[in-house]
């Protein structure tokens, strides 16, 4: 925290988490206007900026979680994302840090291996942006290459970022990325753009067993060599 009652660069990065419960506290067209004006200035080869954001509230998020829901809850989860995210044969040690994310969130919220249908309501609860009030959708212009997706990927931690020193928390949510027909037709998305990922944002219930559970991160050691240092 500085002078001014603000969080420091290095606290809004290491309070930022994925929040995965919101308090019922609206969150202003003006609060993302700001998030958005701030995370502008994110990084992009020959600064194409390849980012869309899709800001959607009120009535029209509604619609839109309502439909994946019952889609979700009818026929489980769609695989229809445009893009791999994951690799198709996990490996170590990324294969250990994937479960241990897995059992550790759902363990924080008492759900047990053998509890399928909790699981399912847990993991249903990434299309209601978790109860935020507002969500943002991210798409790409299909024709850009993976430069323009690690531009993104600058873009979206800037807008998580600007969210901590705005008191707000987020989530950002791949998962919108399984249902793009939906997403297209409730948010008028042209076919020219994939749908990267949602993020919801929101006043954190920090209280909420599921937040207070953190994710652990590997010491620096283990993934920087030091060349040329004393």
């Amino acid at each position: 925290m500085n002078k001014s009652g603000n969080l420091s660069v290095d606290d809004a990065i290491t309070s930022r988490q994925s929040c995965r419960r919101f308090l019922d506290r609206p969150v202003s067209k003006a609060q993302l206007h700001h998030l958005l004006q701030v995370a502008r200035f994110a990084p992009s080869g020959s600064n194409v900026q390849p980012w869309k954001v899709y800001a959607v509230g009120g009535e029209k998020k509604e619609a839109l979680c309502k439909e994946i829901l019952e889609d979700y809850h009818a026929s489980g989860e769609r695989q229809d994302r445009e893009y791999e995210y994951y690799p198709t044969d996990w490996f170590e040690p990324y294969l250990a840090r994937r479960r241990a994310c897995g059992w550790g969130l759902y363990g924080s919220v008492g759900i047990t291996r053998e509890q399928k249908d909790r699981m399912n309501q847990q993991r249903g609860r990434n299309y209601i942006f978790f109860g935020a009030p507002v969500g943002l959708i991210f798409t790409i212009n299909r024709r850009l290459n993976k430069g323009s997706w690690m531009d993104i990927g600058m873009f979206l931690q800037s807008v998580m970022v600007a969210a901590r020193g705005q008191d707000l928390h987020t989530c950002a949510q791949a998962s919108f990325a399984n249902y793009p027909g939906i997403v297209r037709k409730h948010l008028g998305i042209p076919e020219d753009e994939i749908v990267v990922c949602g993020m919801a944002v929101g006043y954190g219930d920090m209280s909420a067993p599921e937040n207070i559970w953190r994710t652990e991160r590997a010491p620096v050691e283990d993934f920087t060599r030091w060349l040329g240092f004393d």
